[in-house]
């Protein structure tokens, strides 16, 4: 790219080298990180195009994984970004944890934990706050549907096993795999963590629902309650 085609705005560059024209002519995976980041801005700031938006953007977040983690009140905070232009970012990202969520239904917890581990990562993995998630299996260990349950500070959640074992029975779950996260990326359990574990199968065990795994979601790294044998 010339020094000159960096001047005009993107508009003005020549066909080959603007981004969704080279998305449709080659394909999306030939683009760059930024040129993929334009496209969803559209447009860029005054003085400032939207490829060199997207760089920043990317620098200041410490890439895609950084951006695409950012809420709506953050995103509102960074100088540039409008209404249209945050509600492209949040559809992107969106879309991704869907498509990934998509994927686990249906698929056997047991036989296939590497497509569950990438959507929980996808969707935990960069929370502030402690979520506490529980995925539901039936007979099968076929996961029937996922809820967040509860939601807490940066390092404790609030867990009621009575809500746990009513969202279990209305989706007729016979497993389930309880699932949270420690925003410090630390993944041990702490001594709440197994109190609760141990009280969540006291309570599930006699309405004939198993607590097969209780994952912890760390930094692209996780802890497993079942690996350990702490579920007994």
């Amino acid at each position: 790219m010339t020094q000159e085609t960096l001047t005009k705005s993107i508009k003005h560059w020549p066909k080959s080298e603007q981004p969704r024209e080279r998305l449709m002519e080659s394909g999306a995976e030939v683009l760059s990180d930024a040129e993929l980041i334009a496209i969803l801005l559209r447009n860029g700031v005054k003085g400032k195009d939207a490829i060199s938006m997207a760089r920043e953007l990317l620098s200041q977040f410490g890439g895609l994984r950084g951006l695409c983690s950012l809420d709506q009140r953050e995103l509102k905070q960074v100088k540039g970004l409008g209404n249209a232009k945050i509600a492209a970012l949040l559809c992107a990202t969106e879309i991704a944890r869907r498509q990934l969520k998509e994927e686990i239904m249906g698929k056997n917890m047991l036989r296939d934990p590497k497509s569950v581990m990438d959507y929980l990562y996808s969707s935990m993995r960069d929370k502030k706050n402690e979520i506490f998630k529980v995925l539901f299996l039936n007979k099968a260990n076929c996961i029937i549907g996922e809820e967040n349950l509860f939601e807490g500070t940066v390092d404790e959640t609030v867990v009621h096993p009575r809500e746990v074992v009513k969202s279990a029975l209305e989706k007729n779950a016979t497993g389930i795999v309880l699932v949270h996260n420690h925003p410090s990326g630390r993944i041990f359990p702490s001594r709440e963590d197994q109190e609760i574990t141990r009280r969540l199968i006291s309570i599930c065990n006699p309405m004939g629902i198993r607590v097969l795994d209780h994952l912890i979601v760390g930094d692209n790294q996780y802890y497993s309650f079942n690996e350990h044998n702490l579920l007994t």
